[in-house]
C-alpha cells in the first residue's frame, strides 16, 4: 500500500496496533503467571480484560471506516514481548525477576500510548469524532496501567528487590 494521505496512514497505524493488541493478548497471560507478587498478576489479569476490550474498540473502529483489521504485523510490540519472555526465563530472586517484568510491561505500555496518542491525533485530524473518543478511552487506560505499575514497582517490587540484593550480598552501587 502507497501511504500517500493520512487517511491511509491512519488505518495503517491502526492495523499495526491491532495486531500488537492481538499480539498482548497472548502475553498477558505468561507475563501474569511468571509474576510472584499477588498485586503485579493481578495488575497483569485486569490488563488482559482491558486489551480484550481495546481489541473490541479498534474492531469497532475498523467497522466505522468499513476496513478490515488485518494485514499488518507490529515488529515493535514483537520485539517487545520478545524482549520480555527473555527476562520471564531468567532464574533468579522472585522480586528482582518482578522487576524485570515491570520493565518489560512499561515498556510496553509506552509503545501503545504513543501509538495511541498519534492515531487519536489522526483521527481528530480526519474528522472521525467517535474514533477519536475511543482511542482517548483506550489511551487513558493505557497511562493508567502505566501509573499502576509505577505504583507497584515504588512501593513493592523495588524494595523488595532491593532487599533481596542486601540479603543475598548481591553488588551494590553507592
Amino acid at each position: 500500500m502507497k501511504l500517500d494521505t493520512l487517511q491511509k496512514l491512519y488505518v495503517d497505524e491502526l492495523r499495526d496496533l491491532y495486531n500488537a493488541e492481538n499480539q498482548l493478548l497472548k502475553a498477558l497471560p505468561k507475563m501474569a503467571k511468571a509474576a510472584s507478587s499477588e498485586e503485579l498478576k493481578n495488575a497483569f489479569e485486569t490488563h488482559l480484560e482491558q486489551t480484550e476490550t481495546h481489541v473490541e474498540r479498534l474492531e469497532n473502529i475498523f467497522a466505522q471506516l468499513d476496513q478490515t483489521p488485518k494485514g499488518k504485523t507490529c515488529h515493535g510490540m514483537k520485539g517487545l514481548i520478545e524482549e520480555g519472555s527473555e527476562i520471564i526465563k531468567e532464574e533468579g530472586d522472585a522480586s528482582v525477576l518482578d522487576a524485570g517484568i515491570i520493565v518489560a510491561a512499561q515498556k510496553v505500555e509506552h509503545y501503545e500510548i504513543a501509538s495511541y496518542g498519534s492515531v487519536r491525533t489522526f483521527a481528530e485530524l480526519l474528522g472521525q469524532k467517535k474514533a477519536a473518543e475511543l482511542l482517548q478511552t483506550t489511551l487513558d487506560e493505557e497511562s493508567e496501567a502505566n501509573e499502576l505499575l509505577n505504583g507497584l514497582a515504588e512501593s513493592i517490587v523495588n524494595p523488595e528487590a532491593l532487599m533481596e540484593s542486601e540479603l543475598t550480598g548481591a553488588d551494590r552501587t553507592s
